[in-house]
């Protein structure tokens, strides 16, 4: 059975803009696009309390994928769209989604810049719960054209050369190879702890420093650029806070992809505090690859 491109619905403006990635992202890869909605049954003494009842409220919930995948079916007759409904709490029911998924996408409420939070409590629980891609998609205009030849606007890959992972690398060269944009590797560098206590950092050994993570970025992706050959590639290993820099690329990118360590403890998940800076503020599309 072939894996889709499930998208969480609930009706909201951000939600039919991950519905719109979702259908041109799977129009990309060849795949249908699931349109998913959690359910949850409220009591039934609230429910009788409802002027609309528990009846009409879940018609109203089976109506909110139904007419988007109506919409998306005329928007691009390509894409076989699917619809199913899921009942329980939403972060664990779109979660469980994303088993059978190849990318999970969801809708962002994005106010840009430091101005405000982009990912509402629900999204950022199924980001740290599921271990399939997830992208959050903001409403608005860049959502809608991204997917659309145009190699001005390059795949953002957030890169720690410490720790590379493949799966993360090898998601970002594929996202560019299939939109035939560049791929920018972003990563960012800091001095030893020791300069971090009022010490200037003297040319010299910046340049020492900047030189030598250039080499091991360069290392990094020397295989994956003979396994993508037709991506061009652009390394930017520089000096500062990674998110920052992250953030700063992201205003001319078509899709940012980041990483996201599974951990297996009694602590829970976690995201990380240069991803979790990247979901609340990016201007484009997020996607967020889990991996050891």
């Amino acid at each position: 059975m072939p894996r889709t491109i499930t998208v969480g619905l609930d009706g909201s403006p951000e939600s039919r803009a991950a519905a719109e990635w979702a259908a041109r992202e799977a129009r990309l890869r060849g795949l249908p696009v699931k349109l998913v909605h959690a359910w949850e049954a409220i009591p039934e003494h609230l429910a009788e309390a409802s002027h609309r009842g528990a009846e009409t409220l879940q018609h109203w919930t089976e109506r909110i994928p139904r007419e988007a995948a109506e919409d998306l079916r005329q928007r691009h007759p390509g894409v076989e769209v699917t619809t199913e409904q899921l009942s329980g709490p939403a972060a664990e029911a779109l979660a469980h989604a994303a088993t059978d998924a190849e990318i999970l996408v969801l809708g962002s409420r994005g106010l840009g810049g430091l101005g405000g939070l982009v990912v509402g409590s629900i999204g950022f629980a199924v980001v740290a719960r599921t271990e399939r891609p997830v992208v959050l998609v903001r409403a608005g205009e860049r959502t809608t054209g991204e997917h659309e030849t145009d190699t001005s606007r390059p795949v953002v890959l957030g890169l720690d050369v410490g720790r590379p992972d493949d799966a993360l690398i090898g998601f970002a060269f594929d996202a560019a190879a299939r939109r035939n944009v560049p791929l920018r590797v972003v990563h960012g560098w800091n001095p030893p702890p020791y300069y971090a206590y009022g010490m200037a950092l003297e040319p010299a050994v910046e340049r020492e420093m900047a030189k030598g993570d250039a080499v091991m970025v360069t290392e990094v992706l020397r295989s994956w650029r003979q396994k993508f050959p037709d991506v061009e590639v652009v390394e930017e290993p520089r000096y500062g806070s990674p998110s920052t820099l992250l953030l700063d690329a992201s205003q001319d990118a078509s899709l940012v992809v980041v990483g996201r360590r599974v951990r297996h403890s009694s602590l829970g998940a976690h995201i990380g505090p240069v991803t979790h800076a990247v979901l609340h503020h990016s201007a484009a599309p997020v996607a967020v690859v889990a991996h050891d």
